[in-house]
């Protein structure tokens, strides 16, 4: 399968860090940190643009242990990248 990436962030792309890893972890592209209040949201950049082939898409998912450590979490987990998105991530 061919997946185009576009990376614009000061990060490598994305892979994963062991042999067991069922996902690779992508990182917020900041220029400076981001401080939420209780109950806050915010979009997160990465720098990372995709164009997936019809019919598959990409999923990004919390990290269990920021969620269970930091409480961080996405909104609507699995948060859903459909083939025909071509915003940034």
């Amino acid at each position: 399968m061919l997946v185009r990436i576009i990376n614009r962030s000061a990060f490598s792309l994305p892979q994963y860090e062991t042999t067991g890893s069922a996902g690779m972890d992508l990182r917020a592209n900041l220029e400076a940190p981001i401080q939420l209040a209780p109950l806050e949201r915010t979009l997160v950049p990465t720098g990372l643009f995709i164009e997936l082939p019809i019919g598959y898409e990409a999923q990004i998912r919390p990290r269990s242990g920021l969620s269970i450590k930091k409480g961080l979490t996405i909104v609507n987990s699995p948060g859903t990248v459909d083939s025909d998105y071509r915003g940034e991530i």
